[in-house]
């Protein structure tokens, strides 16, 4: 009894955790996207209309401005306009952004980094769809953008900010081997030069020279900020963070949700001589990287006034700069897709405190970083996603070998001395203490353990979990595609049992997409259990019943990634307890539960 109670909850929780995951977070998640696919829609055929021939003055463009944050003398907001993002983009003088990444471009007032598109990266698998728009001009709804700038005093005069006019001297055009050069000279004998450089991915370098032509010495302070006007659909999905986030100081990792910012309004850590800070996506993220010079102040607030707005930005301490001499200070700006190799690579050379963290590999950061490092190196070898998870199945299954070998021999122990059990649990069918006594010391003597059969799914669950993170978070599993309808392992599988695959002329509704591969790990999960004899409890016999299509519907709305991990992983495990219960001399009980379905039941009378 006390095996079947066992049993009876490790199932129980099995499905209660599937359960609540499908409840509170896929589901979320297909809404999410769902809304995010029409927002979508609706501003392109917005775009269009926009684009159509319309009389003077029914589109205008908003005065430059600045929200304000942390960064003293800053205020007021950007109106958004009606006009669409071409127009928007070209209300004003810019220079062209064209790297192998990136394309768009910087407004020269404010020298605001704020049209930005990702060259590899399309918004839907299909060949057509359009390039992801990272970063937007502050007069559309969604407004994105990154700014540095400085904050003076009386003595230095006007200094660089959100509404200055630069000039551009000599190449108009951004790319990884043509800088570009900014100026700005003030009515004090101040001449900033800016120069931004861009590598072959999406690292901006910053470096501005502050020249003192002036008789007397200045004071200024460098500031930088990311400001959005907008959040994703998909930001209340708990297992991701997205929202504010930086590395600065003495607290190390803040990751600051859309919910919290909006209810505290602004979190200010404590300064910090190094580290970065930024708005991060589920794939992309735009963060600044300030300058090691000066200590800096970090800073995250909301702002809920004409315009909701999220900022994080920093402002440095003074530097001083006296007459006819010149000071430097860099700040770099990562606009961009968080790819892996790219952000360690980042971290590494450029001496960016743990920038690996604008990935969020959660708190099982030590399962699911080796996991993915494991599929993508497989994925090298092979040349497919799919394969790469095919392969690190096998290796899994190899890591645990031996536990597994030596749960399924207590399991076909346990085959073994069923006929004991059953004679001692009717022979003591009035006395339950007595039984579960008797079945103890069977136990003993046999060398048995009752939840053996326990390890084999509970080892499995990090592994899972972690398969599934490194499926939802890392952007190289992104419209990564497999064989045939499967052209996105980080999505479900698109074809359903329910209008034959395709074959009918209908939608499914979500709900009821229950695809090949879900279908496939039923079968194979069907399969495992079958191998097992049928519990004599009728409420164990029904859970083994319908267990392996509870978890069809269930994990049909999961990656299409993670049940080809699981149909593979069950048919690895149907292979080796097959093995090991041959081996054992243990009966394979497949094939007579498979004919046991389809045998006419003894009626009651016989």
């Amino acid at each position: 009894m006390e095996n079947n109670r066992n049993f009876f909850i490790t199932i129980a929780l099995s499905v209660l955790i599937l359960t609540l995951w499908q409840v509170f977070y896929m589901n979320p998640r297909i809404e999410g996207e769902r809304e995010l696919a029409r927002i979508e829609a609706e501003r392109v055929e917005a775009e269009k209309k926009a684009a159509q021939p319309t009389t003077p003055g029914a589109a205008g463009t908003a005065t430059p401005a600045a929200p304000s944050g942390a960064v003293p003398g800053l205020a007021g907001t950007d109106g958004a306009t009606p006009a669409g993002r071409e127009q928007a983009v070209a209300a004003s003088q810019r220079i062209a952004i064209d790297t192998p990444s990136l394309s768009g471009s910087i407004n020269l007032v404010g020298a605001r980094i704020d049209d930005l598109r990702l060259k590899h990266y399309r918004l839907t698998v299909e060949k057509n769809s359009p390039n992801i728009e990272l970063l937007n001009p502050s007069a559309l709804p969604n407004g994105y953008y990154a700014e540095i700038g400085f904050v003076g005093n009386e003595a230095t005069g006007s200094v660089p900010r959100h509404d200055t006019v630069w000039t551009v001297e000599g190449n108009p055009t951004l790319t990884p081997a043509t800088p570009v050069t900014l100026s700005y000279t003030n009515d004090k004998g101040l001449t900033f030069r800016r120069t931004i450089a861009v590598d072959a991915d999406y690292m901006f370098t910053v470096s501005d020279t502050v020249t003192n032509s002036g008789t007397a010495s200045v004071s200024l302070s460098n500031y930088g900020r990311v400001t959005r006007f907008d959040k994703p659909t998909t930001a209340s999905i708990w297992v991701l963070h997205e929202g504010l986030i930086g590395v600065t100081g003495e607290e190390g990792l803040q990751e600051i949700d859309y919910s919290t910012i909006e209810e505290d309004k602004r979190i200010t850590p404590g300064k910090s001589t190094d580290g970065w800070l930024g708005v991060t996506d589920k794939y992309w993220a735009v963060t600044l990287v300030p300058s090691g010079k000066q200590p800096f102040q970090p800073n995250f607030s909301y702002f809920s006034d004409a315009r909701s707005r999220y900022q994080a930005d920093f402002l440095t301490d003074a530097m001083t700069v006296d007459a006819g001499q010149s000071a430097t200070v860099e700040t770099l700006v990562f606009a961009g897709a968080k790819e892996v190799a790219l952000i360690d690579g980042y971290e590494e050379d450029r001496n960016i405190r743990q920038f690996e963290l604008l990935i969020d590999w959660g708190w099982f950061y030590f399962i699911t970083k080796p996991m993915f490092w494991l599929i993508d190196w497989f994925y090298r070898l092979l040349g497919n996603f799919g394969f790469a998870i095919l392969a690190t199945t096998v290796v899994v299954k190899a890591v645990f070998f031996p536990l597994a070998n030596k749960s399924y021999a207590s399991m076909a122990n346990m085959k073994k001395v069923q006929p004991k059990m059953l004679e001692i649990r009717e022979k003591y069918a009035d006395d339950k203490m007595k039984q579960q006594q008797a079945m103890m010391e069977l136990y003993k003597t046999e060398k048995i353990n009752p939840l053996a059969g326990c390890w084999p799914v509970l080892i499995q669950i990090p592994v899972f979990f972690a398969l599934y993170k490194v499926l939802y978070i890392t952007i190289e599993m992104r419209h990564a595609p497999f064989f045939g309808w499967i052209q996105d392992l980080a999505a479900p599988d698109p074809t359903s049992l329910f209008n034959l695959f395709g074959l009918l002329p209908f939608a499914v509704p979500e709900y009821l997409l229950i695809g090949v591969w879900p279908l496939v790990m039923g079968i194979t999960m069907f399969l495992q259990m079958r191998m097992n004899p049928t519990p004599p409890d009728p409420t164990q016999a029904m859970i083994f019943t319908w267990m392996p299509v509870v978890f069809t519907f269930m994990l049909a709305s999961f990656p299409a990634g993670l049940v080809i991990y699981w149909a593979w992983n069950n048919t690895l495990s149907i292979i080796q307890q097959g093995a090991i219960m041959k081996r054992q001399g243990a009966k394979i009980e497949l094939w007579d539960n498979l004919v046991g379905l389809f045998k006419k039941k003894p009626s009651p009378a016989e």
